[in-house]
């Protein structure tokens, strides 16, 4: 079973794919795009496009582009989209994050729970520096070491500690690239739990709810290996900040 197939199936209840709930989404969609009456947002790792189809629904003069090489997710965005009425000012390229580009820029890029598609944080801000109008807001989520992350922790992530810092070096490190936070949300350990429960759950429950399926085993391997690597390993070791930055 492909990863691409296991995370549509594990964030079914969860479309948001990173530790936030939906009153965080919103205040943080809000403070992006406030000011601009009518904008561009483009979301880099976009799934089935939770972040862009929640902007256009909240701001109708506003258009969004998604950007992600899942394209079983973009499909579901489309579809989504066209639900809703606003498929006339989405756009959605099947294409890797890295290799895109727009003659156009944006007044708000986003790409949260995304930046490992660019190789970490640093790569992520010097992609969307490229893609960003001036005085334009970037909405990048990242985590980082709440804690020392002990062993099973980082077998759990299959990271090593290098990969992250705290919040305080990682906010340093985003300073030192150029960039000021004018807001941010560090998810609460809450957030955390509704999201691994959720994403192990309603993979789990596919499993369940389709005994015959080929991929049945699959699945709820992968639901049951997640959540031990959670549960035993990095549950409140790894934080998750996302940033609203703009640029000095």
């Amino acid at each position: 079973m492909d990863r691409q197939q296991i995370s549509r199936l594990a964030h079914a209840r969860h479309p948001v794919a990173a530790p936030l709930a939906d009153e965080s989404v919103a205040r943080l969609l809000d403070r992006a795009t406030a000011g601009t009456e009518r904008g561009r947002a483009l979301d880099l790792g976009c799934g089935e496009g939770a972040w862009l189809l929640r902007t256009l629904a909240a701001r109708p003069d506003w258009r969004a582009v998604g950007v992600d090489l899942d394209a079983a997710a973009l499909t579901r965005a489309r579809e989504t989209a066209t639900a809703l009425g606003v498929v006339r000012r989405t756009g959605l390229h099947h294409v890797d994050v890295r290799e895109f580009s727009s003659l156009e820029p944006f007044d708000v890029v986003l790409c949260v729970g995304a930046t490992h598609a660019f190789g970490g944080l640093l790569p992520t801000l010097a992609a969307a520096r490229e893609l960003l109008a001036p005085g334009g807001r970037l909405l990048v989520g990242e985590g980082f070491w709440q804690c020392e992350p002990s062993q099973p922790a980082l077998d759990g992530l299959g990271a090593a500690r290098e990969d992250f810092a705290d919040l305080a070096t990682t906010t340093d490190r985003v300073l030192a690239d150029g960039w000021t936070p004018v807001f941010g949300h560090v998810s609460s350990e809450q957030e955390w739990d509704d999201y691994e429960f959720s994403w192990t759950g309603s993979l789990a429950e596919w499993a369940m709810d389709h005994p015959g399926h080929p991929d049945a085993a699959a699945a709820r391997e992968a639901a049951d290996r997640h959540r031990t690597e959670w549960l035993h390993g990095y549950r409140g070791t790894l934080g998750f900040v996302t940033y609203l930055l703009r640029r000095d």
